[in-house]
């Protein structure tokens, strides 16, 4: 008996028909329109530090990026209730929580790299020979270190 594997489909298809991931999509989606709703009334420079996290019995929890960007949405608290309960979507919006989350930065771009040409090593390697100072000079040869391998 051979196994015969079922006729592939595509992602979207599989999404919108099985029973947990449409749930789970169409959660994303209605975030996503009260996402552009929300852009719609902050400024251009806060939409990028702003995003809707959950919107439930009148309150709506917004993530900010940083404490600057909250402290100024907090100040248009008031200007932003008013103008989210015109829409429908909104309507019986009573409060908005601010909550500070830095975003995440991927675990290979916490460093910046140095690429450091061999003329350039051999430049810094020269420069520390004739130093004195023995911390500087293990610095300026650390550095030096760091030159490409030639290709």
């Amino acid at each position: 008996m051979a196994f015969r594997p079922l006729p592939a489909r595509i992602p979207a298809a599989v999404i919108r028909d099985a029973k947990p991931l449409k749930a789970i999509f169409h959660h994303a989606e209605r975030l996503a329109h009260l996402q552009r709703l929300l852009e719609s009334q902050l400024q251009p420079a806060a939409r990028e530090h702003c995003h809707v996290a959950s919107w439930r019995e009148g309150s709506l929890l917004l993530i900010v990026t940083d404490g600057h960007w909250a402290t100024r949405l907090r100040y248009q608290h008031k200007r932003l209730l008013r103008q989210l309960a015109e829409f429908p979507e909104f309507a019986n919006i009573t409060r908005i929580h601010f909550k500070v989350q830095p975003p995440q930065v991927a675990q290979g771009a916490k460093g910046h790299t140095l690429d450091l040409s061999t003329n350039a090593a051999e430049g810094i390697q020269s420069v520390a020979e004739g130093i004195s100072d023995p911390n500087l000079r293990a610095a300026l040869e650390r550095l030096a270190a760091h030159a490409r391998p030639k290709a």
